[in-house]
């Protein structure tokens, strides 16, 4: 089985305090391999990983089996790698343009959040993977891959919120915000959509911004210590439980952050 997180590559977004987005990953593809990785994420969406062979991703891309050899040597674990690694830089190429685009942090955050949330909500390959074999993606999200995931993520998103606070501060709440897009992925709840810029709006400026005020404020930076998703492993099984908790991370984020209080000293946008 292809170790999926491995194959995620942190983004070195550098310092700059308005990134460019990246180029479309589409074009760093070679026509066969490309028509390769589209072709195996209708493969996934069908019929997961473990039913997905190079015979059907050659079947569905209408190439030969060589020809899908000769894109991919490593054969079905380098085409899955392939797959995330792509389908990580058309996320990030999409949130670069969203993030790059907006005129505060609010904006900036609310953006971000129903970007990641409606790619991941309508991923069809990635939904059939959480339907059928979520023990793939939640160990990996939860507990193999959490730590690189999370530096991927908050390492690409930091430089576009340093725009509006310092670069500490900035990769501090592109990790709060990461956290908070994957675990209502995984823990959807019923009176919160992210995928929703009203809703969005509203998680954000309830409980983020005044966090990020007070924090500011009170000069006090505490680690982060959550664990990713509220969610434990199965004793029996030492799969991952969702039921374990409800929600857990994101309801830890926001009692954190209600907690800390609204702040007026420091108000959205003076260290621009």
């Amino acid at each position: 089985m292809v170790n999926l997180g491995a194959s995620l590559r942190v983004v070195d977004a550098g310092a700059s305090p308005a990134p460019a987005a990246p180029a479309d990953p589409a074009s760093q593809l070679s026509p066969h391999r490309e028509r390769v990785v589209d072709a195996t994420l209708v493969c996934l969406a069908r019929h997961g990983t473990l039913k997905t062979t190079v015979d059907d991703i050659a079947r569905q891309a209408g190439l030969s089996r060589a020809t899908v050899y000769r894109a991919f040597p490593g054969g079905r674990d380098e085409v899955l790698a392939a797959v995330v690694d792509t389908e990580m830089a058309r996320l990030f190429s999409a949130l670069g343009v969203c993030l790059g685009e907006a005129r505060d942090l609010t904006e900036a955050l609310v953006a971000g959040i129903v970007e990641a949330s409606s790619r991941i909500r309508d991923h069809a390959a990635l939904g059939f993977l959480v339907a059928h074999e979520p023990e793939m993606v939640l160990g990996h999200l939860a507990f193999d891959e959490s730590d690189r995931l999370l530096a991927t993520a908050s390492r690409f998103t930091a430089p576009f919120l340093a725009r509006w606070m310092s670069p500490a501060e900035a990769g501090r709440v592109a990790e709060w915000a990461t956290r908070i897009v994957l675990s209502y992925a995984i823990a959807p709840s019923e009176h919160t959509d992210l995928t929703d810029p009203v809703q969005a709006t509203r998680l954000v400026e309830t409980f983020v911004m005044p966090g990020i005020r007070a924090l500011n404020a009170s000069g006090a930076h505490p680690p982060i210590d959550i664990t990713p998703f509220g969610l434990r492993s199965d004793p029996s099984t030492g799969t991952p439980s969702p039921a374990s908790s409800t929600r857990g991370l994101a309801l830890a984020d926001q009692d954190r952050l209600a907690t800390a209080g609204p702040s007026t000293d420091h108000p959205e946008g003076d260290r621009s």
